[in-house]
C-alpha cells in the first residue's frame, strides 16, 4: 500500500500558526492604539472625576454592541475590539489547528484539540465559571 503524502509538514503548519498568532496580535494592537490615540484627541484635557464610579456603558457589555461602536470609530469600541481580536486570536489558532490535524489525519491530536476548543469555548461563555 503506497504511502499517504501529507497536505503540510509540521513546520508549514507552524509557520501559519505562527503568523496566524502574530497577525492577530498585531491586529489587536493596531485597534487598541487607534482607539486610545482617538481617545486622547477627544478626552485627554479633561479631568477625571474619581468621586463617581462610572461603570461600563451598556452598549460595551456585549459583542455586537462593540463591534457597532468601532465601525463608528469610537474610541472605547476600538479598544475593546481590539480586546476582543486578542482573545480571539489563541481561539483561532486552536481552531486552525483542527483543521490542520484533520487534513494530516492525527485523529489522536484532533480529539485532544476538540477538547481544548470545547474548555475555551465554555470558558468565554461562561466566564470561567
Amino acid at each position: 500500500m503506497p504511502e499517504l503524502k501529507r497536505p503540510w509538514s509540521d513546520e508549514q503548519v507552524e509557520e501559519i500558526v505562527g503568523n496566524l498568532l502574530r497577525s492577530g496580535v498585531l491586529a489587536a494592537a493596531f485597534f487598541v492604539l487607534a482607539g486610545g490615540i482617538i481617545y486622547l484627541i477627544r478626552y485627554g484635557a479633561n479631568l477625571p472625576d474619581y468621586s463617581i464610579f462610572h461603570g461600563v456603558p451598556a452598549e460595551f457589555r456585549s459583542v455586537e454592541g462593540i463591534i457597532k461602536a468601532a465601525f463608528a470609530l469610537r474610541s472605547r469600541g476600538l479598544i475593546q475590539f481590539g480586546l476582543l481580536l486578542l482573545i480571539a486570536t489563541p481561539v483561532a489558532r486552536v481552531a486552525f489547528s483542527i483543521f490542520a490535524f484533520a487534513l494530516q489525519r492525527d485523529r489522536l491530536y484532533i480529539v485532544i484539540t476538540l477538547i481544548v476548543l470545547g474548555v475555551l469555548i465554555y470558558s468565554l461563555a461562561t466566564g470561567g465559571l
